[in-house]
């Protein structure tokens, strides 16, 4: 290449000879053997402002032979990866964009790495062509079609960029690539996006469409639509819920919970009395777990009994905890306060307040998993004797439902 620009020629002109090309394509070779990304695209640009049309001269200097093929493959997948670790979309869509052209065809992972940057970055609106221009290529039988995976990281960057109208374009393309309207994370992100406008009725339709097509919704597409009712503060609806989620047997968790007691917050005494059945059913479930902990059927899964998971010993099937937390009690005192808001009001007696209505409230307040760790420790061998008749109905069923 020295050579031939001392001799007077032009790397930008010399692409319209064959023997120009052939020099230009064992300079990419030379360029991939000693990691020089950076020439080996500049003379691949240079070969491209050859005068061949119809053709492109960058086209032509790639299938020069199959040496210089493979060579500009591995340039421009280098080329990615320096993008992936400069966090640079713009590099990464901008030699995709080069690979096509110069009819190097993008395989699945080289698609996937390039979506996941624009993802990472939160750029929607490249993220979905990416994602489309994809599809197309796998239509075109060039690569195998993108995942659900990748769908719904697409989606769900399209919701936190509030653009709507991508989240149909996308969703529309995964009906045609798959034949499905998407899988259990698909609808939980719709749920999200319904259940940040308090869409309650929105929510129920989104679940019940799950179940008519065939995909179990999770305890986090039931505590988002819990969620919901704690937005529009409908504490009927949340305590419904958590009863549908019973009978499915899927059963509510710390978040599920403090969620159904924030829908509570309502300023009626309806809200206080709900607000105490379900702190009746949270305090039940925290002291089954701690139970099970004790009878081994459950053991901490690396975050302790206060924050994370915890793990069935049995099926290794990882749960969130049902501990009340901090944020379960404060909202427990604030439902307290709206209890005395409605003594004041005189809407109920402060006996019946008292003992009756405050006492579940109370009793998450003052919860603790220590105290509720070491109540009715007795004779061992009872103890032995009741867990091996004991069994959390949280755990996961290993029967059909």
């Amino acid at each position: 290449l020295s050579l031939t620009k001392a001799s007077g020629y032009s790397l930008d002109t010399i692409a319209n000879s064959y023997s120009g090309r052939s020099l230009l394509a064992s300079g990419v070779v030379a360029a991939d053997a000693t990691d020089n990304t950076a020439l080996g695209l500049r003379l691949l640009t240079a070969a491209g402002k050859a005068d061949v049309e119809p053709e492109r001269g960058d086209t032509l200097t790639c299938q020069v032979s199959r040496a210089a093929f493979s060579a500009c493959l591995r340039v421009h997948s280098k080329a990615i990866g320096d993008a992936e670790r400069e966090k640079n979309w713009k590099l990464g869509v901008k030699v995709l964009e080069l690979m096509r052209l110069r009819s190097l065809t993008p395989n699945s992972f080289t698609w996937l790495r390039v979506l996941r940057l624009c993802v990472a970055e939160k750029k929607s609106r490249r993220a979905t062509q990416v994602l489309l221009d994809w599809s197309a290529s796998a239509r075109a039988g060039e690569c195998d079609p993108p995942q659900l995976s990748s769908f719904n990281s697409v989606i769900n960057v399209c919701e936190l960029c509030d653009e709507t109208s991508l989240t149909l374009v996308v969703l529309e393309e995964l009906n045609k690539t798959h034949d499905s309207e998407g899988n259990v994370i698909t609808f939980n992100i719709a749920l999200k996006r319904l259940a940040k406008t308090a869409n309650v009725l929105g929510c129920e339709g989104i679940i019940l469409g799950m179940l008519q097509a065939g995909v179990e919704p999770t305890v986090v597409s039931y505590t988002t639509a819990v969620g919901a009712c704690a937005q529009a503060k409908d504490w009927r609806m949340a305590e419904e819920w958590v009863r549908r989620m019973g009978v499915r047997s899927c059963f509510a968790n710390r978040h599920t919970y403090n969620a159904a007691l924030s829908s509570c917050l309502d300023g009626t005494l309806e809200g206080c009395e709900a607000g105490a059945r379900i702190a009746s059913m949270y305090l039940e479930d925290a002291k089954g777990q701690i139970r099970a902990v004790k009878c081994g059927q459950v053991e901490d899964a690396g975050e302790g009994k206060e924050q994370g998971r915890w793990k069935d010993r049995k099926g290794g099937t990882e749960m969130y905890s049902c501990i009340p937390d901090g944020y379960a009690k404060s909202l427990c005192r604030a439902l307290s306060e709206q209890l005395r808001d409605a003594w004041r009001k005189g809407d109920i007696e402060i006996d019946e307040a008292k003992q009756g209505t405050r006492t579940s409230l109370m009793a998450i307040v003052d919860f603790d998993a220590e105290e509720a760790e070491g109540d009715g420790e007795g004779d061992r061998d009872s103890q032995d004797q009741t867990c091996e008749t004991y069994e959390w109905h949280h755990l996961p069923k290993r029967v059909e439902v």
